[in-house]
């Protein structure tokens, strides 16, 4: 299965701030739409990733308070990128060696979407049950099966 998958399933949806917001704003928007993240967009192009690891890391390093945090200064400026023509598995890979949550999507320089790590194993796990029941009903259909 492709990212690309992933994507045509989940929508278009996209939730963005900008390096000079608020981090405060921000944790507004993830909570009002319960989502773990934000892709940070400077000028129409992808800077970076803000997610609730970096939230909590400046909030325990505040002493509880985000105050007046910007963004610029706790977002992830280097996150891990995946393309659409991406094979899930591959990315399930890469994710867990970078400690991953979230995974902008880009085709050059646009941004497709975002993909989580629960949408990567809701696929796997929706592809190996689809294998599963496939593999089932080989084995029920045999030529063994049928001579019971």
């Amino acid at each position: 299965m492709l990212i690309s998958e992933i994507l045509r399933i989940k929508g278009n949806t996209l939730f963005t701030t900008t390096p000079e917001g608020l981090a405060l704003d921000s944790v507004s928007v993830m909570v009002d739409n319960d989502i773990g993240s934000l892709v940070v967009m400077d000028h129409g192009r992808l800077v970076g990733m803000l997610t609730f690891r970096e939230v909590l890391a400046t909030v325990a390093r505040g002493g509880g308070t985000l105050g007046s945090v910007r963004v610029a200064e706790i977002y992830d400026q280097d996150p891990l990128i995946a393309t659409p023509a991406l094979d899930v598995m591959e990315l399930r890979g890469r994710m867990l060696e970078r400690h991953a949550r979230y995974v902008p999507v880009m085709d050059g320089a646009m941004l497709l979407g975002v993909v989580s790590f629960h949408d990567v194993a809701k696929a796997v796990f929706e592809e190996q049950v689809f294998e599963n029941r496939m593999l089932k009903s080989y084995i029920e259909d045999s030529p063994t099966a049928r001579a019971r």
